[in-house]
């Protein structure tokens, strides 16, 4: 298994991170305990270290499904989750409804208190690894975020400070008032947007990036069946990237791919995963699992070496075929 370094704080961990908003069943068409702690437990023996959970997955579902299927390994984990969406108070920015929550945007210093505190009891342990900003807040100002994090750290709580959807002037805010380890972004094949707007100043400051969704949902990770029908609160249903005219430009991208495929030995969401990290944006690429057979795969794409043929093969097909995707 390749292994990365967290920015500033010196944390090694897999290159590849299981996510684990689908563990937590909402927008994903519920969800299914004992196979998520399979595919946690999975990971780990696969050597993928890094584990990245939140509290509005599934209003802490996720965490207490990682706390409990660490039990007896935690030593084992890179632990990552998240502040900043809150439904215990009503300040902040309103985001969204989840079972019946409504849940909003707030990073001030007392929330953090709160927030960590409830992470760290349904995490059971400690300390954080990885202490991430999930979505941005207007109505706090980041030195008052930064500070409560800092503070945080010093107290031992978390080890590693990160950011996730930022854009470069709210990176760079951060960074005028403490380091930043890493920043999470939608990154994959199809959603290529921070090489240009952010990746430049996580490496101008030593910042890690991680790229969240590399298999863009799931949908690049092997031909969709025309029939397959999403359904309940699973987000994809409504999402026009899983319509039938991109299911038909995804089988030609992959009907493409397929020599390369079997010279390499793998599956397709193998290979899209390796181009995540191969492709030099980002140094760790999280996927998530439900299952111990999906947990499995994700840990095999460390291993697959694509070569500058390979990558050069893979960016000709999604030009050819996926340029057009909603």
């Amino acid at each position: 298994m390749k292994t990365t370094t967290l920015g500033p704080s010196g944390i090694r961990c897999s290159a590849i991170g299981l996510g684990t908003w689908a563990m937590g069943g909402w927008m994903w068409g519920g969800g299914d305990n004992a196979g998520a702690t399979l595919a946690i437990q999975a990971s780990l023996d696969a050597g993928v270290t890094l584990i990245d959970t939140a509290p509005a997955y599934g209003l802490g579902r996720s965490e207490r499904l990682v706390g409990s299927a660490l039990k007896g390994r935690r030593h084992e984990a890179v632990i990552a989750t998240k502040c900043g969406l809150v439904w215990h108070t009503q300040k902040g920015t309103h985001f969204f409804e989840e079972d019946g929550h409504p849940v909003y945007r707030y990073l001030g210093r007392d929330a953090i208190a709160y927030e960590v505190e409830q992470s760290l009891a349904n995490l059971q342990t400690d300390y954080i690894d990885l202490y991430i900003t999930h979505w941005q807040d207007a109505t706090t100002p980041v030195a008052e975020t930064m500070g409560a994090l800092l503070d945080l750290k010093k107290q031992g709580k978390i080890r590693a400070i990160g950011v996730s959807n930022v854009d470069a002037a709210t990176l760079a805010e951060y960074l005028r008032h403490g380091p930043v380890d890493a920043a999470q972004e939608r990154y994959s094949l199809i959603d290529r947007e921070i090489e240009a707007t952010l990746v430049p100043l996580c490496k101008e400051h030593g910042v890690a990036v991680m790229g969240y969704s590399s298999l863009a949902l799931g949908l690049l990770a092997g031909p969709i069946d025309p029939v397959r029908a999403f359904t309940g609160d699973d987000q994809r249903a409504s999402n026009p990237r899983f319509g039938a005219d991109n299911r038909a430009r995804l089988a030609a991208f992959f009907a493409d791919l397929e020599p390369l495929r079997a010279a390499l030995g793998c599956s397709f969401s193998e290979m899209m995963i390796a181009w995540t990290l191969e492709h030099g944006a980002v140094s760790l690429s999280l996927c998530g699992a439900r299952n111990r057979q999906q947990a499995i795969q994700n840990a095999a794409a460390g291993s697959v070496a694509l070569g500058a043929d390979a990558l050069l093969q893979i960016d000709t097909a999604a030009k050819r075929h996926l340029g057009a995707l909603a």
